[in-house]
């Protein structure tokens, strides 16, 4: 048949076949005396395939891929998983932009500059790389990568599918927070004044055990207190130090952990814990938890920071310096 009744039996223009055929999609059996181009009958079937696969925003590539694959083949399960993701996150790039314009709209209009400039910067669509690198900074140089990994892992939050006002907000807020370098270098000096030149493996493999055993307290509502979560906590510090677990350690402990404390970091945990929606505890909370305990168990109270307040387990939200 020649290109118009095919493109008229396919329900598309000439054109389109034209296109498909130079672009190798669609074999032109022959040639009439005059030069035009005659398809077979299979032609109407390859055609309407192709139609049918471009109607979804297919590639050409994954088109061609599929046409090619056997009947039944795994060839069109796989375009067809690779075109929902491909869906499914533009759908929440637009639900993400949804939601700041909203937190714009809602704002008062003498705080919409500042907040557009704090929206302005998150990534579109939004991502979480900066607080990623934010950690990776951070964190000592000598740590092996299976641990450094391991604690971004547990820092970085998720970011929400279906943000609201407040989570946009929330998460431009971090956004700027992590990208500050000041911020960074501030608690990567202050994480080498704490963690030492000890084990660094122990140590930070021993939080991770403290910290789930007290989010787990946390969240049973359960308040600051000696026990199996506070020994994990101080007996990891003192196996990264090199030192014995004593009473008097952790008197030094405490007062070393407050003098590097960054009320920055507190407001970090506390939005993490906001874009979470509430949830189970963050790392930071366990961590305030734990240094609160520690504070309750010393045996010579080391002195209280200005604005070193006392964590309670109502308050999933608190965190302080993490090491």
């Amino acid at each position: 048949m020649g290109i118009g009744e095919l493109a008229r039996l396919a329900g598309v223009s000439v054109k389109t076949v034209r296109f498909y055929s130079d672009e190798g999609l669609l074999p032109i059996a022959e040639r009439s005396s005059g030069g035009h181009r005659r398809y077979g009958r299979q032609a109407l079937e390859r055609l309407r395939g192709i139609r049918d696969l471009r109607a979804l925003e297919m590639p050409l590539p994954e088109v061609a891929a599929v046409l090619e694959d056997e009947p039944g083949g795994t060839g069109l399960a796989a375009a067809l998983t690779a075109r929902l993701a491909e869906v499914s996150g533009r759908l929440s790039a637009l639900r993400w932009r949804e939601a700041a314009l909203r937190a714009l709209a809602e704002a008062p209009g003498s705080e919409r500059p500042a907040l557009l400039r704090q929206l302005g910067a998150l990534p579109q669509p939004p991502d979480t790389g900066a607080l990623a690198r934010f950690w990776r900074r951070v964190l000592p140089v000598r740590l092996p990568s299976r641990v450094r990994e391991a604690v971004v892992d547990a820092a970085v939050p998720d970011l929400p599918r279906d943000p609201t006002p407040g989570q946009a907000v929330t998460a431009a807020r971090l956004h700027t927070l992590a990208s500050d370098s000041g911020f960074a270098a501030d608690v990567r000096r202050a994480n080498g004044r704490t963690v030492g030149r000890g084990d660094l493996v122990r140590l930070y493999d021993g939080l991770g055990n403290a910290y789930a055993l007290g989010a787990a307290k946390l969240d049973a509502g359960i308040e600051p207190e000696p026990g199996e979560a506070l020994d994990a906590f101080a007996g990891a510090f003192a196996q990264g130090h090199g030192e014995a677990d004593t009473p008097e350690f952790r008197v030094g402990l405490l007062t070393m952990i407050r003098a590097s404390d960054d009320p920055r970091l507190g407001l970090y945990w506390r939005l993490v814990h906001d874009l979470q929606g509430g949830g189970p505890a963050t790392m930071g909370a366990a961590h305030a938890w734990l240094v609160a305990g520690l504070a309750c168990s010393a045996p010579t109270p080391a002195p209280a920071l200005p604005g070193h307040a006392r964590v309670s387990a109502s308050d999933g939200a608190a965190g302080e310096q993490w090491t």
